[in-house]
């Protein structure tokens, strides 16, 4: 896996400030988003955590 692959495990850290929605995570992440798309981020976030839940669970069900 190069770096550009790299998979993390910490959930990245998230502020509202002057009504800017500010992402700070690892590898020196640091977004500022508007209320809008910050939200649309939030539902396109969860909608590939759900995915990738799924391809995990049965990746690990399939037979040898």
């Amino acid at each position: 896996m190069t770096d550009d692959e790299r998979v993390y495990d910490e959930a990245s850290e998230i502020t509202a400030k002057d009504g800017a929605v500010t992402i700070k995570g690892p590898d020196a992440v640091d977004v500022r988003l508007t209320p809008e798309a910050a939200e649309e981020t939030s539902n396109r976030m969860l909608e590939g955590s759900m995915k990738a839940r799924g391809q995990a669970y049965f990746n690990r069900r399939r037979p040898k």
